[in-house]
């Protein structure tokens, strides 16, 4: 949208508690640089037994942050604010505030969620089809599923 976003997020706790040290590295690498001692280790590098203590208490807050959604929201946020502040050349706040979240508790509530956000291009009249609307998931959905060129619906809005 041309002043907001929606986010659907699903952390799987299961899984990240299962991720290994080096899973955590590689996650946390693909967002920051890290640090000497998570740089060695993928490497390959020996580390010693205090490295390897401190390494492992380093990887136990990365976890903890790679299944956090505000910690996501505020990574996702400044890099925003910051392209955006760069592009604009001011400095300062980017956003109005905080992001709001809404927990999906069940599978109606997923896809009425998932309808809004799908549905919102429409509503502001910058898509006229689900299908046709840039900035969402259904577009890449409906092409996987190889229903391109097939409106799956005409939705009206009164």
């Amino acid at each position: 949208m041309s002043n907001h976003y929606h986010v659907v997020l699903h952390v799987d706790k299961d899984k990240a508690f299962n991720w290994t040290m080096s899973e955590i590295i590689s996650h946390w690498h693909q967002l920051f640089l890290g640090n000497l001692l998570s740089q060695r280790y993928e490497q390959g590098q020996t580390l010693g037994k205090s490295e390897l203590k401190k390494l492992t208490e380093f990887t136990d807050l990365w976890r903890i942050r790679l299944m956090d959604i505000s910690w996501f929201m505020r990574v996702l946020n400044e890099g925003i604010a910051r392209q955006a502040n760069e592009e604009d050349s001011c400095t300062g706040r980017f956003w109005e505030g905080r992001f709001k979240s809404q927990a999906l508790l069940d599978e109606a509530a997923l896809v009425s969620c998932m309808a809004y956000v799908d549905l919102n291009p429409i509503r502001a009249c910058m898509a006229k089809t689900p299908e046709a609307s840039d900035h969402t998931s259904i577009k890449l959905r409906v092409s996987k599923a190889g229903l391109s060129g097939w409106p799956i619906w005409t939705p009206t809005f009164r």
